[in-house]
């Protein structure tokens, strides 16, 4: 075959200079080709990336911005924000942790579940009822009384009118501490009288309360002032037996004495328990046939003039009901 390195022909048409040598025009339409091959190539895969790719080619995937640039300015060069990328998996549990880890769990209610029993002492239909509240109930050591009508002051407010305000007082507060309350009666038409000490012993000990108060005030002579809290005796005999009550209960009644004290500013009583405003007895049912930490509170004097203006006092009885809450709180750890 024939090699033929010979020049073309001045005749032939070509645009290139024939005053330049044959091999000086061929180097520089490669390195033409060579210059302009490279730009084409990218233009052309800019136009793609941008346009998108072709029937039956993938699509171009554009980066997205940094978030740095996700916030661009409007035609009024206010900043306008771009939706930013979703958060990866690793960072939401790291956030998730951490408000976790910042908000600390609610502490549990050392209160909730426990119940206490409130007994408000008589009932306004027993003045009513004398033949039914006459009769006589066992008590464990002795028989009673059922029930008694209470005192009045000397204008007439009754006790049972009382005890039943200061209870109702009592629960509200108590309630509010996660407690659950038991009444051993709410007076009114489905209890026109009583009930009996001892069916009032039995309500606490069924309800397995954790404390019993039965709220009172005294009648005593004028003069005689102060409150004080009664606690059981150790007895033992027919089914009374308080030997596993005692230590509870006065320690139910020294929390309720001083908190009684100090919220309602009164005295311990200046005509019994020694200036310590805590007295033992043996002779009341309530207290004998307790299973239960029990005590009965006499909040004052009703036949005395200056402990009747407290006790008929709406607000002085708030402070009765609070201090005695406190003192209950304060016995069951709260």
């Amino acid at each position: 075959m024939r090699y033929d390195n010979s020049p073309p022909s001045p005749e032939s048409g070509s645009s290139i200079s024939p005053d330049r040598p044959w091999y000086t025009r061929r180097s520089t339409l490669a390195v033409a080709a060579a210059v302009l091959a490279p730009t084409c190539l990218a233009g052309w895969v800019l136009t793609h990336a941008l346009a998108g790719a072709g029937p039956g080619e993938p699509q171009a995937r554009v980066a997205p911005l940094p978030a740095s640039h996700s916030a661009h300015a409007d035609a009024d060069g206010k900043s306008s924000a771009s939706p930013s990328a979703p958060a990866s998996p690793l960072a939401s549990a790291s956030a998730s942790a951490s408000a976790s880890a910042s908000t600390p769990a609610a502490a549990p209610n050392p209160l909730a579940g426990r119940t206490v029993v409130i007994d408000p002492g008589h009932n306004t239909g027993n003045f009513q009822h004398s033949r039914e509240i006459n009769r006589q109930v066992d008590i464990g050591t002795n028989r009673k009384e059922c029930d008694t009508t209470g005192t009045t002051t000397n204008s007439g407010y009754m006790e049972a009118e009382f005890t039943m305000d200061v209870s109702r007082r009592l629960r509200t507060v108590l309630e509010a501490r996660g407690l659950k309350v038991v009444f051993t009666h709410e007076a009114g038409p489905e209890r026109p009288w009583g009930p009996c000490i001892d069916e009032r012993a039995r309500i606490g000990n069924g309800a397995k309360a954790d404390a019993v108060v039965s709220v009172h005030a005294d009648g005593v002579s004028e003069g005689s002032r102060g409150y004080h809290v009664i606690l059981p005796a150790k007895v033992k005999g027919g089914s009374a037996d308080t030997a596993k009550i005692v230590g509870p209960s006065r320690q139910l009644g020294e929390r309720i004495a001083s908190n009684f004290a100090r919220t309602t500013g009164s005295g311990p009583a200046n005509y019994l328990g020694s200036g310590t405003g805590l007295v033992v007895r043996d002779d009341l049912g309530g207290l004998n046939l307790s299973t239960q930490p029990k005590v009965f509170i006499e909040c004052g004097n009703m036949r005395d003039a200056k402990d009747a203006a407290l006790l008929t006092n709406p607000q002085w009885r708030q402070k009765a009901a609070q201090g005695i809450a406190d003192g209950i709180v304060g016995f069951l750890g709260g």
